[in-house]
């Protein structure tokens, strides 16, 4: 029984290697149906770039608090964090110290607020190398005066030098 047993896990071992490899690799892995089996409720995949240097990189964003009660907070945090998932570091290159930029953004796509208005930016070249594995945080507040309540916004956050690290969440606004 215990043989039997063995084997037949030996044979899905190996069913599902077989079954599971792509022909040709592409830039976002691809789980065989074993992997999705065992895993079903993963992480979504690595985005693709148009920029190969940005591959593997994924942006994720925090808003707190979820809802914003405007008699309460005047300041809205924000945290960013970029992960390299890839297996090779990512270097970023910057023309200011500007790394990254936050809007707040109402329903009809408009501007509220800017995070740059509020902070000097100096032109000061800079290097981010993030490893592989490793991640990179910014925490990050933004003022909501111009915020009304009982609507729904938009706080976008992305990198001024490489605008296809975009990433944005709404949030509410109550009284």
């Amino acid at each position: 029984m215990r043989r039997r047993i063995i084997f037949l896990l030996a044979v899905f071992a190996i069913a599902g290697r077989v079954f599971g490899q792509d022909a040709a690799p592409t830039a976002t892995p691809r789980r065989g149906w074993l992997g999705r089996l065992l895993h079903p409720f993963s992480s979504e995949p690595i985005p693709k770039y148009k920029n190969p240097r940005l591959r593997g990189l994924t942006l994720d964003l925090q808003i707190t608090p979820q809802t914003v009660k405007l008699s309460e907070v005047r300041q809205l945090a924000i945290k960013v964090s970029v992960t390299n998932l890839s297996k090779r570091p990512v270097a970023l290159d910057f023309p200011t110290n500007q790394r990254i930029e936050i809007d707040l953004r109402n329903a009809a796509e408009d501007i509220l607020t800017k995070w740059s208005d509020n902070h000097a930016i100096i032109e000061r070249p800079g290097t981010l190398l993030i490893n592989p594995q490793e991640r990179v945080e910014y925490n990050e507040t933004i003022a909501t005066r111009d915020l009304t309540p009982n609507k729904v916004f938009v706080a976008e956050v992305f990198f001024p030098a490489y605008p296809e690290l975009r990433i944005q969440q709404k949030f509410l606004a109550v009284p």
